[in-house]
């Protein structure tokens, strides 16, 4: 990990280059395709993904919200825990999206999104 420590979500709130690059369309899933599949026509190549995704991790006994940074060379890193959302909202996410997941990580849905995008300040 590059970061020697967790962000916090006031750390992450600070950085204007986070907020401007997160991927609200990708979910845990996109992250972890092959770069390179075979197909009838040949090779075909991933783009590349490089940004913030958040997602949940159903691994403990609750549901956690962690951002994940990507990199175009296919590096990624957990950034950040978010304590600061209501539990509810996390479980709702997480039964609405029981076909998303992918090794206990869901994707957010547009509740978690909405509620992220107010506490960073983001207008749609």
């Amino acid at each position: 990990m590059i970061f020697s420590e967790m962000l916090s979500f006031d750390d992450i709130k600070k950085e204007p280059f986070i907020i401007q690059n997160i991927r609200w369309e990708l979910q845990p899933k996109d992250l972890m395709e092959p770069k390179y599949t075979t197909t009838g026509e040949g090779v075909k190549v991933r783009e590349p993904i490089k940004g913030y995704v958040f997602y949940i991790d159903t691994t403990d006994e609750k549901p956690m919200l962690f951002l994940m940074r990507h990199t175009a060379v296919d590096y990624a890193e957990t950034l950040a825990q978010i304590n600061e959302i209501p539990q509810e909202m996390l479980r709702g996410a997480v039964e609405e999206n029981k076909a998303g997941v992918y090794f206990n990580m869901y994707p957010i849905n547009k509740s978690v999104e909405g509620w992220l995008k107010r506490e960073l300040g983001i207008k749609e």
